[in-house]
């Protein structure tokens, strides 16, 4: 895992599933033309600029504006070209976006994704209410079938983005907006917010994480199940965590039922913690428990009135939770 989701290059010229590949070839068909369309400008400016038939101009010189035979003639042809570089762009993109405003099937699951500031909550909605649960920061998704999202401002305007597999949605406060994303095969895939959210708006990453079927299936039934009891130490630390951190998280089977801060149920299962700002190792989570300011500076998880016992308890205890 590298320093940090955010430090991977988001990439949005591969595609990884069904509703990126049209984008991605759009993307590439449109900065191809561009590129014709910059060639062909340069290459008649510096004609314009050296060819100067008749005429031996020195610094200084001022000579008559001419009207040359021909001049609307050129500019007749450009602009016709360019009128039908810009229709057939257009007639793409908006065959494109009608090609991708469906899924080519019905969604196998419905997951509700809350941006806050600086994270993901991450709820997988379900008929049976027995069967939902929240995660954060890290979404599963079975690959070669089709995934809806329902987005939501948590606070402020933000935007989720995963280039691989979708466009850009905006989560706006208030208001629910529903797209769809679908990976081709397993695989992480790496997203970021888009919409300027805040002084640690560049570190609110995310992961999507796409299983097989089966995988995700017995990911989603791990998930629903509590975190298995702590000992020893990590026993000590479960109370610490109730008493000091219950109130802003939750873990699911204890009394500890925050909803503020990210639930931690299975957090070691994370490949990250902060919102994809840091791996999820041992020596990282405790910096990050004793003085999340110095990592994240900004965020709203307080410096914690532990003392370095209670600390280390804590950690032990968040280590146990697989």
């Amino acid at each position: 895992m590298p320093n940090g989701a955010w430090a991977v290059p988001l990439q949005y010229l591969t595609g990884a599933g069904e509703k990126a590949a049209p984008v991605v070839a759009l993307t590439w068909g449109v900065l191809v033309i561009s590129v014709i369309v910059m060639m062909v400008i340069a290459g008649l400016l510096a004609g314009a600029i050296w060819h100067r038939p008749g005429q031996n101009w020195t610094v200084g010189d001022r000579g008559p504006v001419l009207s040359h035979e021909g001049g609307l003639n050129w500019l007749w042809i450009g602009v016709g070209i360019s009128t039908l570089a810009l229709l057939f762009s257009v007639v793409w993109t908006v065959k494109v976006l009608a090609q991708i405003e469906r899924p080519p099937a019905q969604p196998a699951v419905t997951i509700e994704v809350t941006a806050k500031q600086w994270w993901w909550q991450v709820r997988y909605l379900s008929d049976d209410v027995s069967r939902r649960f929240t995660t954060a920061n890290e979404i599963h998704i079975p690959a070669g079938v089709p995934v809806r999202l329902k987005l939501i401002g948590g606070d402020v305007i933000h935007s989720f983005w995963v280039p691989q597999l979708a466009g850009k949605m905006d989560a706006i406060p208030g208001q629910t907006n529903e797209t769809w994303l679908q990976a081709a095969a397993p695989g992480t895939y790496y997203g970021q917010c888009t919409e300027y959210c805040g002084v640690q708006h560049s570190k609110m990453a995310l992961l999507v994480v796409a299983q097989s079927p089966a995988d995700f299936r017995k990911w989603w039934a791990h998930q629903l199940a509590p975190p298995p009891a702590p000992q020893g130490l990590a026993l000590a630390g479960q109370g610490d965590f109730i008493s000091h951190c219950g109130a802003c998280h939750a873990v699911r089977g204890t009394q500890a039922a925050g909803a503020l801060g990210p639930d931690l149920s299975h957090l070691m299962e994370r490949s990250t913690i902060a919102s994809g700002v840091l791996p999820s190792d041992g020596p990282t989570l405790a910096h990050w428990i004793a003085d999340p300011q110095s990592l994240k500076p900004g965020s709203l998880m307080p410096v914690p009135a532990l003392s370095e016992y209670e600390l280390a308890n804590v950690h032990a205890y968040l280590k146990t939770l697989g």
